[in-house]
């Protein structure tokens, strides 16, 4: 494929956190347009590799390139959008003003109506963060991240606390901005989730045990539940 078909390409990236191996060799790459699926537990190593997308993490080995430019390069930043696990908004103001604040650093603030109706969150508008619920301030977050129209979506553990109907919601909506040429990259825990995506890696350790869709990944291991492919995959790979 030619290199401007990829949104990001991680060419072998390695990072310790002390005598911990966070990331261990990892190459990836994430067509433009695709929703591409980081699946492992807690402390796989799913947000570090988030985290070096946009230079927040420094790799000590390898190569980041997203959108086309070696990272870290500050203007790539004006065109990802990045929601990270914790809610990173400003508790004493209202749901919309965070999301307005955040539109204006991008130069973007005629789509905070967009953003709030997306997430299901603009009757509540007006009310002050801190009012909110944990589900409502994840939901808050993520209109924040999207405001802008992003090229690349980083999604860390997007709908954590989100109720199932609203969650399909969000879903249906990704889809629609991966049709519309937004590559989308989600963490996650959760099985039924990750069957949303186009294309998972599945994350151990630091590692990328497997690369491919759902059904190419079920194949590989020779079941036909993704849990079960984790499992086995993960075994073949500590023996």
């Amino acid at each position: 494929m030619a290199p401007d078909t990829y949104a990001v390409e991680v060419e072998g990236i390695a990072k310790r956190f002390g005598k911990q191996p966070a990331l261990d060799g990892v190459s990836v790459r994430i067509r433009r347009g695709e929703v591409y699926g980081l699946l492992g537990p807690n402390g796989a190593g799913k947000t570090t590799l988030i985290r070096s997308l946009v230079g927040l993490v420094a790799p000590e080995k390898g190569t980041v390139t997203v959108l086309g430019r070696r990272m870290p390069q500050l203007p790539v930043l004006a065109r990802v959008g990045y929601m990270t696990q914790q809610a990173a908004l400003y508790p004493d103001i209202s749901a919309e003003e965070n999301v307005r604040f955040f539109g204006a650093i991008h130069g973007r603030e005629n789509g905070v109506r967009e953003a709030l109706e997306f997430v299901d969150l603009w009757d509540r508008r007006k009310s002050v963060v801190s009012t909110l619920s944990g589900g409502m301030r994840t939901r808050c977050s993520l209109a924040c991240a999207l405001v802008h129209k992003p090229d690349l979506l980083l999604l860390d553990e997007p709908t954590v606390g989100v109720d199932p109907q609203l969650r399909v919601q969000l879903w249906d909506g990704f889809r629609k901005m991966a049709a519309g040429g937004t590559s989308i990259v989600v963490s996650s825990h959760v099985m039924d989730e990750a069957e949303r995506c186009d294309r998972l890696g599945l994350i151990r350790f630091g590692k990328l045990l497997a690369e491919g869709t759902v059904a190419e990944i079920k194949t590989r291991a020779g079941v036909d539940r993704l849990e079960d492919a984790f499992l086995k995959l993960s075994e073949v790979s500590e023996s």
